[in-house]
């Protein structure tokens, strides 16, 4: 009797590869976002002006900010990172709505 390769047996249903993946993302999302909580509060409550490492929590959690929580974090961070550098901030929105706004429909 022949084991039943798993391998080719995935392979077979790639909906059900991508469903797993998603939710594996999700939580990688879910993981990272407590993980980066830390930091924004610990930035924003020790007030420091530290631009480096502002800039180094900003450009980890705009890779998860189609997670609502690394979103909201990610905001919260812009917000205070405004009164410091308003030039900086506004190219970190900017690239927030490059990578997950989705773009305007057109009107015509």
């Amino acid at each position: 009797m022949r084991k039943k390769n798993t391998t080719k047996t995935k392979m077979n249903n790639p909906e059900r590869n991508i469903i797993s993946l998603v939710g594996e993302i999700k939580n990688l999302a879910r993981v990272a976002a407590r993980q980066y909580a830390v930091e924004v509060v610990s930035i924003v409550n020790e007030k420091t002006r530290d631009v480096a490492r502002i800039e180094r929590c900003l450009d980890g959690l705009l890779d998860f900010c189609f997670d609502d929580e690394a979103l909201a974090l990610y905001k919260n961070l812009c917000r205070y990172y405004f009164d410091i550098d308003p030039a900086a901030t506004a190219s970190y929105v900017n690239a927030y709505r490059e990578m997950w706004d989705s773009p305007l429909p057109e009107k015509g």
